[in-house]
């Protein structure tokens, strides 16, 4: 490929980026969180067993309250990354359960070496912990939150309808 060829394929990817990349990732996360608020809703609440293991302020709060709160997340923050409908908003607050979730779950009880956390970067249910998934959600939530829902959302079509709203940029181009 000359330069000139690969200059047009960069610029073209360039104009798809702000339609395609937001959506693919909303799409995946979607998916991922309805998946695990529908096993809640049709669960057994088990934060009962690992309540003590929540970080404040969650850690006072009942088991049943946690569960419930999580479950809706999942399901009202799934249907929001889906239409890309307070994306922000709903990518920040799948962030803050998944970082609990992390925490009181996914992450070593026990670790006294950098090898060991290691271990439970791992998609298993062999112990260490278990973490990549949970690290990776929190990835692909960052650029939503960052940059929105892309133009193929509700957020973009209600952007440009309402006077006042100004769409957000990214920083860099």
């Amino acid at each position: 490929m000359n330069l000139p060829t690969l200059a047009a394929a960069r610029d073209q990817l360039d104009r798809l980026a702000p339609w395609l990349a937001p959506l693919g990732l909303r799409l995946l996360l979607a998916l991922e969180f309805f998946e695990s608020g529908r096993e809640k809703l049709r669960g057994q609440n088990w934060f009962a067993d690992l309540q003590d293991a929540f970080p404040f302020p969650f850690d006072q709060l009942p088991a049943t309250l946690n569960w419930q709160l999580a479950t809706w997340f999942e399901l009202l923050g799934a249907a929001c990354l889906l239409f890309g409908f307070g994306t922000r908003f709903a990518a920040a607050s799948l962030l803050v359960l998944t970082v609990v979730a992390t925490y009181a779950v996914h992450w070593p009880m026990e670790w006294n070496s950098l090898a060991d956390l290691a271990m439970g970067y791992a998609i298993s249910d062999q112990g260490f912990g278990n973490f990549k998934l949970p690290v990776l959600f929190m990835a692909m939530l960052l650029p939503l939150i960052f940059t929105g829902a892309g133009k193929l959302s509700v957020d973009a079509w209600l952007a440009r309808w309402s006077p006042s709203a100004t769409p957000a940029r990214p920083a860099v181009r």
